[in-house]
């Protein structure tokens, strides 16, 4: 019996950055998603206004803004969920932040803000929308299922210390990603975490609150582009990948870590923060 419901996307974090140009691929695709087109596209951000010019820019009739801080609450989106009861072809799980600095030199809430939307926010709204994405007729195959993807990062790797809250929350989502691709197989429904290194988009900015616009030294050469970032995601979804590291930088980065002991690098990474921090003291 052909399920008659409607099909739909979800993209988080879609205000800016990788999940507004994720917005612009998918509302151009017009392939199958789950054994049909998606017939409406929800944007989720809790930037209203950014949603609704993006809505505007593209003039996407599909596209339903829906505002929501996945860091407090996912109800509104479960809500909405309960009441259209559509299925869910693909879900992109954007939304992230993070903050640079030693934790002893962050507020506390910095920590756990970063925690309850990377970790908290990302792991609840994908058990939420599951049900309606597996099939209550027969399992789909792999090719043709829907589909999700979890935006991790290189950060993943190694602890990072000056970063430690952020690597620790993308390590968990590579891991919980993982395990849930495998869980899902039976489904035919494919997770796909993406690890990017350094994206220009305005993470920076807010990631060193205010201080730092633009990448710097080595990572300045090696940012990618958030539009071509989410065009090859986007395509290695499609392809049934279950990890995609973006970029040859990072491809490197994540063999180094495989074979160099962590230890040695994080000793270098700390020496080379602690060396900065004595540096601004002494500019002081």
């Amino acid at each position: 019996m052909e399920d008659k419901r409607k099909n739909i996307a979800i993209i988080t974090g879609a205000s800016s950055g990788i999940g507004e140009s994720f917005v612009k691929y998918v509302a151009e695709d017009k392939g199958l998603f789950g054994g049909s087109p998606l017939e409406e596209i929800w944007i989720v951000a809790r930037r209203e206004s950014r949603l609704l010019e993006l809505k505007e820019k593209l003039s996407d009739d599909r596209i339903r803004v829906v505002p929501c801080d996945l860091s407090s609450s996912v109800d509104k989106i479960e809500d909405l969920l309960k009441q259209e009861d559509p299925r869910i072809g693909l879900l992109i799980n954007c939304a992230g932040l993070g903050k640079k600095g030693p934790v002893a030199d962050r507020p506390a809430g910095d920590l756990e803000d970063t925690l309850d939307l990377n970790c908290t926010g990302l792991s609840v709204l994908t058990r939420i929308c599951l049900p309606y994405m597996i099939s209550r007729t027969s399992p789909f195959s792999r090719k043709d299922g829907p589909r999700i993807i979890n935006i991790a990062s290189s950060a993943a790797f190694l602890p990072q210390p000056g970063f430690a809250s952020y690597a620790a929350s993308k390590s968990f989502v590579v891991s919980f990603s993982r395990a849930l691709d495998m869980e899902l197989r039976p489904q035919g429904i494919a997770v796909t975490t993406v690890c990017p290194g350094p994206v220009r988009t305005e993470f920076e900015q807010l990631a060193t609150d205010g201080k730092s616009k633009d990448f710097t030294g080595f990572r300045k050469y090696v940012s990618a582009d958030p539009g071509k970032l989410a065009k090859a995601s986007l395509r290695a979804s499609k392809a049934g990948r279950h990890m995609f590291v973006y970029g040859i930088s990072q491809k490197a980065l994540h063999l180094v870590s495989k074979i160099v002991p962590s230890y040695w690098i994080i000793r270098m990474e700390g020496a080379a923060l602690n060396k900065a921090g004595n540096e601004g003291e002494t500019a002081k």
